[in-house]
């Protein structure tokens, strides 16, 4: 069985091909990084342009990819254009058994793209199509890796938009045990490297910054530890920040260099984030009685987070899983994965016409709504 994963949620177009006998065996991917940066942030309707013009070369490569590993030639992620020749089979069904596409939650126009393209070419090959939840698919893509998670575990999704504490059972048993009140952590990180000067996306490029900071120059607050629950708060932190900045500034105490004060300050934000997750995630482990600990989304991928938890569980006696980086972030792996694991026989091929939301994109989606397959 093979799974067509596409995914358009926000600023990445990712497209995938997982085989269930042999894996993953088609990934490719594009950023829009490069376009954003100019605006400090996502831009939807220059995203949603996007997804349209790299969607279809993207589909192509995927293909090419699958049948060079049929033809035992090696695989590797790849993020150029389509081959020149169509020797790929997009016109004739070339043995995809259905069309996974992120239906929500995301940007709106951006997801419509995904939507369009993916219900367009399930039935022009007559194969279904599947909305797949995006964070279910950030849950299930530590699946992908070699060291899988068993079920039950508890899952820690941090990305730009969600920070959250998830109690998996199995798939589309989800349990929410807590979440950001504010900002995710992932928006933290970003507006906060916009007040240290840094390009966008502002994670990366405030963890490479907080690398030659001072662990001990500032401490940050760690919000909401000091009292019961799982749920997390980082608005606070970007204040934080922002008062450290201007009181130094204005002072200009300690003497040194302007460099020198933003990759302090940088440091203590990135202490302060990860110190709490791995606060709570400590906390959630106890309280539930799991010893299987995933992280995934776009934060998931900074290296102090990963080093801090594997820290903590190997003291709780637990087991750490984390996709490997590139599939951190918004890709297409995870949806032809989780497609792979909501896909039967059953599944509808076409939406019900008088259905006004046929493309079935859902902006907000919880994802302890979902069921079971």
């Amino acid at each position: 069985m093979r799974i067509l994963g596409i995914e358009t949620s926000c600023d990445e177009t990712g497209v995938a091909i997982y085989d269930s006998e042999r894996g993953l065996i088609a990934h490719a991917l594009h950023s829009q990084a490069a376009i954003h940066n100019a605006y400090g942030g996502v831009v939807p309707e220059i995203a949603s342009r996007d997804h349209i013009r790299r969607l279809l070369p993207l589909v192509r490569n995927a293909l090419h990819q699958a049948k060079g590993q049929a033809n035992g030639q090696s695989n590797g992620q790849s993020n150029g254009d389509a081959p020149k020749s169509d020797d790929t089979g997009y016109g004739a069904n070339p043995g995809i058994d259905a069309i996974a596409y992120t239906a929500g939650p995301g940007l709106a126009g951006a997801l419509l793209v995904g939507a369009c393209f993916a219900r367009s070419l399930a039935f022009a090959w007559q194969v279904p199509a599947l909305g797949i939840h995006h964070l279910e698919g950030h849950l299930l893509a530590p699946m992908l890796e070699r060291k899988a998670p068993r079920f039950p575990f508890l899952a820690l999704l941090v990305s730009g938009g969600h920070t959250q504490l998830v109690e998996a059972k199995g798939v589309g048993e989800y349990r929410l045990l807590g979440e950001s009140l504010d900002d995710a952590a992932g928006e933290a990180f970003d507006k906060v490297a916009t007040l240290l000067g840094l390009s966008y996306p502002g994670g990366p490029a405030l963890a490479k910054l907080a690398q030659e900071g001072d662990p001990h120059r500032f401490r940050f607050p760690r919000p909401m530890t000091d009292r019961p629950g799982l749920d997390f708060s980082f608005s606070g932190l970007k204040t934080c920040a922002l008062d450290t900045l201007r009181k130094e500034k204005r002072s200009n105490a300690k003497g040194g260099s302007d460099e020198g004060l933003r990759a302090d300050v940088a440091r203590a934000f990135e202490d302060a984030v990860v110190d709490t997750m791995v606060i709570k995630c400590r906390r959630a482990l106890r309280e539930s009685g799991l010893s299987n600990l995933i992280v995934s989304g776009g934060v998931g991928a900074n290296l102090r987070l990963r080093a801090s938890l594997e820290e903590m569980v190997q003291e709780e006696k637990a087991d750490l899983h984390c996709p490997r980086i590139e599939f951190c972030t918004d890709n297409g792996a995870m949806i032809a994965y989780a497609g792979s694991r909501r896909f039967s026989p059953n599944s509808k091929t076409e939406p019900d016409i008088d259905d006004p939301n046929a493309f079935g994109i859902k902006v907000r989606w919880r994802l302890e709504d979902l069921t079971p397959p």
